[in-house]
């Protein structure tokens, strides 16, 4: 069988992952069909779950860890009165209770408490590690370790749907945020107990739900040749359409790219930068000093294309 050629691909693309398959195994179909020399995604998602997975190749593989650090969206359906191992549909069932009595006011009353700044455990089924081992591995061995507390931020939490036993949520939350821990948390609130029964991510950071390609329309797309398929992928600097940008002439960016931190007196008073130059290449990510230089933190090998918008910066 014939080694398949890999060639330098840079760029996000925004894969609406189906049911069933793991994120590796989504990131390494996408990569065989774009023969991508290099890829990497920004954080898991679940077997169980479907939407957003920035995959991430070549040089916005350098972006993807401030990806793992944004806000995350979803729609989340909570099957109530079953509570089960994993926290999800996919593990054994621990204990059943009636749900059908509930009613919708204490539903929306009950969400009030995780509404803002709350503190979850972390579920044992999580790729967190205790002791160099991870929690998932220790819980299919049927151990349990303590968890601490952790704070994590609910920015928006909205009920969409309400039937006996069963309920959908719009959760926009930070990162760190374990949906099935708020599924089981708002369970026990309703005195019910709860599961994530279906999870599908609608947003991540700058990214949301429209941008999203399936398996299927890429496989197609893949049939018509390279191309097509760099055709879907969004700049690397897309990543960063929330920060501010700043731009540099040919000399400032000259040494900007050797390491070397320069002034730029346009330069937004912002802690991380989008740093473009000269012209609407972009270039790196940059951070302001306290004497008003631009410091490289993160540079491209070789200034790459940009997003559009008038100044020559990603656009959202």
């Amino acid at each position: 069988m014939p080694r398949i050629q890999r060639r330098p691909v840079d760029g996000i693309l925004l894969l609406d992952k189906p049911a069933g398959l793991s994120s590796n195994a989504a990131l390494q179909k996408v990569r065989y069909l774009l023969r991508a020399k290099k890829g990497g995604h920004t954080g898991s998602l679940d077997p169980l779950a479907t939407g957003m997975l920035p995959l991430c190749f070549g040089e916005a593989t350098k972006v993807s860890g401030f990806l793992l650090d944004a806000d995350k969206r979803y729609r989340v359906g909570i099957r109530l009165g079953i509570t089960t191992t994993t926290g999800d549909s996919e593990g054994e069932v621990l204990e059943t209770r009636p749900a059908e009595q509930l009613t919708q006011a204490q539903v929306e009353a009950a969400l009030e408490q995780f509404r803002g700044e709350i503190e979850q455990v972390p579920p044992m089924y999580s790729a967190l590690k205790h002791e160099g081992q991870r929690l998932y591995r220790l819980a299919r061995q049927g151990l349990e370790v303590e968890r601490r507390p952790r704070p994590v931020t609910i920015h928006a939490l909205t009920l969409l749907d309400f039937q006996p036993g069963w309920l959908e949520l719009d959760v926009h939350c930070s990162k760190g945020t374990y949906v099935r821990s708020l599924a089981e948390d708002l369970g026990e609130a309703l005195g019910t107990g709860g599961h994530v029964e279906a999870l599908r991510r609608t947003g991540l950071g700058p990214f949301d739900a429209g941008r999203m390609i399936t398996l299927p329309e890429l496989e197609a797309l893949a049939a018509e040749g390279p191309a097509a398929l760099e055709a879907v992928l969004l700049p690397v600097d897309s990543a960063l359409a929330d920060w501010p940008e700043v731009q540099l002439g040919a000399d400032a960016a000259y040494y900007f790219r050797q390491g070397q931190p320069v002034f730029a007196p346009q330069a937004p008073r912002a802690d991380w930068l989008r740093v473009y130059g000269p012209g609407p290449s972009f270039i790196g990510m940059g951070r302001m000093q306290d004497d008003g230089r631009v410091a490289p933190k993160r540079l491209m090998a070789q200034p790459v294309q940009a997003g559009t918008n008038t100044s020559g910066g990603a656009s959202g």
